[in-house]
């Protein structure tokens, strides 16, 4: 069985519906940092002062296939009707694992049986 990170950057008041896309597919155990962003074109100023934002960073540790559906549905949300952006989501490749939950490992096992 082959595991991805996906990290997920998304406005603080998108974060419970991310988290709750994520855990409808199968996620299992989500890691939520709060984090702040310096795009590239300021957002919003108030009385002189820029302001981007507030950020939530979704960190979870997936079966390969099912990242990929999670990474989707985050987009979706993310980029409604194909508009701008409003955060970003990555995966990247996990080539060594240990801790994991074995709960949570019999979970992966079935989704990949399931889409066998």
């Amino acid at each position: 069985m082959k595991f991805s990170v996906l990290v997920a950057i998304v406005p603080e008041d998108q974060e419970q519906e991310c988290i709750d896309s994520a855990r409808d597919l199968g996620a299992g155990g989500i890691t939520v940092m709060t984090g702040r962003g310096i795009s590239n074109t300021a957002k919003k100023t108030f009385f002189g002062l820029t302001y981007d934002g507030s950020q939530s960073v979704l960190v979870m540790v997936l079966e390969k296939s099912l990242s990929l559906q999670i990474l989707k549905a985050i987009q979706q949300q993310l980029m409604p009707q194909e508009n701008d952006s409003q955060g970003l989501v990555f995966t990247f490749p996990l080539e060594h694992l240990g801790g994991i939950d074995v709960s949570q490992f019999h979970k992966f096992e079935q989704h990949l049986k399931e889409n066998i």
